[in-house]
Protein backbone atom coordinates (compact mmCIF):
# COMPACT_ATOMS: atom_id res chain seq x y z
CA UNK A 1 0.00 0.00 0.00
CA UNK A 2 2.98 1.94 0.89
CA UNK A 3 4.55 1.95 -2.38
CA UNK A 4 0.72 3.17 -4.30
CA UNK A 5 0.91 6.16 -1.76
CA UNK A 6 4.07 6.76 -3.33
CA UNK A 7 3.32 6.61 -6.37
CA UNK A 8 -0.06 8.62 -6.35
CA UNK A 9 2.12 11.07 -4.54
CA UNK A 10 4.56 11.68 -7.36
CA UNK A 11 1.02 11.68 -9.94
CA UNK A 12 0.65 14.77 -7.59
CA UNK A 13 3.54 15.94 -8.00
CA UNK A 14 3.65 15.82 -11.99
CA UNK A 15 0.24 17.83 -11.35
CA UNK A 16 1.48 20.49 -8.82
CA UNK A 17 4.69 21.18 -11.42
CA UNK A 18 3.00 21.37 -14.27
CA UNK A 19 0.19 23.23 -13.14
CA UNK A 20 3.03 25.91 -11.90
CA UNK A 21 3.02 26.77 -15.39
CA UNK A 22 -0.61 27.34 -15.98
CA UNK A 23 -1.11 29.69 -12.85
CA UNK A 24 0.71 32.22 -14.78
CA UNK A 25 2.98 33.48 -11.67
CA UNK A 26 -0.34 32.98 -9.06
CA UNK A 27 -2.44 35.17 -10.58
CA UNK A 28 -4.62 32.13 -12.34
CA UNK A 29 -7.36 31.61 -9.59
CA UNK A 30 -7.98 28.28 -11.11
CA UNK A 31 -5.02 26.80 -12.31
CA UNK A 32 -3.28 28.23 -8.83
CA UNK A 33 -6.37 26.12 -6.91
CA UNK A 34 -5.64 23.63 -8.35
CA UNK A 35 -1.71 23.18 -8.09
CA UNK A 36 -1.96 24.29 -4.25
CA UNK A 37 -4.11 21.76 -3.91
CA UNK A 38 -2.22 19.38 -5.97
CA UNK A 39 0.79 20.34 -4.03
CA UNK A 40 -0.73 19.86 -0.40
CA UNK A 41 -1.89 16.13 -1.43
CA UNK A 42 1.56 15.50 -2.85
CA UNK A 43 2.90 15.95 0.32
CA UNK A 44 -0.36 14.39 2.35
CA UNK A 45 0.81 11.03 0.28
CA UNK A 46 4.49 11.48 0.70
CA UNK A 47 3.95 11.76 4.41
CA UNK A 48 1.73 8.38 4.91
CA UNK A 49 4.16 6.37 2.55
CA UNK A 50 7.64 7.28 4.42
CA UNK A 51 5.74 5.68 7.59
CA UNK A 52 6.89 2.41 6.13
CA UNK A 53 9.21 3.22 3.40
CA UNK A 54 12.71 4.10 4.17
CA UNK A 55 12.75 8.10 3.88
CA UNK A 56 15.86 8.11 0.98
CA UNK A 57 14.15 5.83 -1.00
CA UNK A 58 10.30 7.20 -0.91
CA UNK A 59 12.10 10.83 -1.98
CA UNK A 60 14.07 9.47 -4.57
CA UNK A 61 11.57 7.77 -6.38
CA UNK A 62 9.08 10.67 -5.42
CA UNK A 63 10.84 13.22 -6.95
CA UNK A 64 11.95 10.55 -9.77
CA UNK A 65 8.36 10.11 -10.63
CA UNK A 66 7.74 13.89 -10.61
CA UNK A 67 10.50 14.23 -12.87
CA UNK A 68 10.14 12.06 -15.33
CA UNK A 69 6.44 12.76 -15.35
CA UNK A 70 7.03 16.67 -15.90
CA UNK A 71 9.42 16.20 -18.45
CA UNK A 72 6.99 13.81 -20.40
CA UNK A 73 4.40 16.16 -20.29
CA UNK A 74 6.78 19.53 -21.15
CA UNK A 75 7.14 17.42 -24.23
CA UNK A 76 3.66 16.39 -24.67
CA UNK A 77 2.05 19.56 -24.02
CA UNK A 78 4.68 22.73 -23.97
CA UNK A 79 6.79 21.79 -26.56
CA UNK A 80 9.76 21.12 -25.02
CA UNK A 81 12.17 19.26 -26.59
CA UNK A 82 13.02 15.78 -27.12
CA UNK A 83 16.38 15.60 -27.49
CA UNK A 84 18.30 12.11 -27.42
CA UNK A 85 20.00 13.58 -24.83
CA UNK A 86 16.75 14.10 -22.67
CA UNK A 87 15.40 11.00 -23.06
CA UNK A 88 18.27 8.64 -22.25
CA UNK A 89 18.80 10.86 -19.38
CA UNK A 90 14.99 10.12 -18.31
CA UNK A 91 15.32 6.35 -18.78
CA UNK A 92 18.59 6.42 -16.39
CA UNK A 93 16.02 8.52 -14.00
CA UNK A 94 13.47 5.12 -14.41
CA UNK A 95 16.14 3.02 -14.29
CA UNK A 96 17.13 4.22 -10.63
CA UNK A 97 13.16 4.49 -9.65
CA UNK A 98 13.07 0.59 -10.76
CA UNK A 99 16.13 -0.38 -8.73
CA UNK A 100 15.22 1.34 -5.51
CA UNK A 101 11.93 -0.16 -5.59
CA UNK A 102 13.81 -3.93 -5.82
CA UNK A 103 15.96 -3.05 -3.55
CA UNK A 104 13.69 -2.00 -0.83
Amino acid sequence: MAWFLLFLAGLFEIGWAVGLKYTDGFTRPMPTAFTIISMIISIVLLGLAVKTLPMGTAYAVWTGIGTVGTVLLGIWLLGDPATLVRVACIALIVTGIAGLKLAT
